[in-house]
């Protein structure tokens, strides 16, 4: 019987992906259920897919929600992998003692500082990590201030447990946890925020590499003179100042079919997955 498989999509702006098996027919079927950063989330859903065709004993359930989810999922033995775009933190270590994480790269990415297209398009192309952090303060509040129209700034933040927000908040304050006076709204997942910088035309936020489109563009990071850009050249080479590992985790060492999928993503089939996703892969 041929397996069935759909996406299902939360009502708030396609903030988050599910990706479930709809059904299933006949024996009963071994399920590798993950969570976590939704970064790392076209990954898997993609190799899922890809993974479940050629071994028809086998549902993947993956459900979204972040980094912090992921490693939360993982320590409380919800799941058999976690996924995250950021470091293990000495928290999570310290709440999970039992817990063995095993960090399992499967790719590269950039954290980009994005903007509305319109203040691209107007002229602000490139900023430094001193003018982000005063944005992000509410030091700068005005467009004009770094080269671009006059015209109020709108801040963006990411939730707390975000991956994307830890490793850009680490770059531009020192601190992953930083608190950022200046912000407007706080937003979820990539798609979410993605879409809100969209809808919007004085926008700026922090983003996965992959969610830069025309409408939301990233700007080059300025370092100590020399601009230098989220490009997929720029986190190979690794010279983009905001970048990070992707990684699923598991409890020590995986086994069964958590260990045969997680072969797969690193194979050389798998590692198209990744770079078909936006990211840059390990191989």
């Amino acid at each position: 019987m041929r397996l069935k498989i759909g996406f299902i999509c939360s009502l708030m702006l396609l903030s988050e992906i599910v990706f479930l098996p709809l059904s299933t027919v006949g024996a009963e079927k071994a399920t590798i259920k993950m969570a976590g950063s939704t970064t790392v989330l076209p990954v898997a859903v993609r190799a899922a897919e890809k993974f479940m065709a050629v071994h028809p004993g086998i549902n993947i359930t993956i459900n979204p929600g972040g980094s912090g989810v992921g490693a939360k999922s993982l320590g409380n033995g919800l799941v058999d992998i976690g996924m995250i775009s950021r470091h293990i933190t000495d928290e999570e270590i310290k709440n999970f003692p039992k817990i063995d994480f095993n960090v399992h790269v499967i790719g590269r990415d950039a954290v980009a500082c994005v903007i509305s297209s319109e203040i691209y398009d107007a002229g602000v192309k490139k900023l430094s990590r001193e003018q982000i952090q005063k944005i992000y303060t509410g030091e700068i509040d005005n467009w004009k201030k770094v080269g671009g129209p006059d015209k109020s700034i709108f801040v963006i933040d990411k939730e707390a447990h975000r991956g994307t927000r830890h490793v850009f908040m680490a770059y531009i304050f020192g601190d992953e946890n930083a608190r950022t006076r200046g912000a407007d709204l706080i937003s979820g997942s990539n798609n979410e925020e993605q879409t809100k910088i969209a809808l919007s035309d004085t926008a700026i936020g922090m983003l996965s590499h992959a969610w830069i489109n025309k409408d939301v563009k990233g700007v080059g990071i300025e370092v100590n003179g020399p601009v230098i850009e989220p490009s997929i050249k720029n986190i190979k080479n690794g010279s983009y100042p905001i970048s990070r590992n992707l990684s699923l985790i598991t409890d020590g060492e995986p086994a069964g079919f958590a260990k045969e999928f997680i072969q797969y993503i690193l194979s050389l089939e798998g590692q198209k997955i990744v770079e078909a996703s936006g990211y840059v892969g390990i191989k």
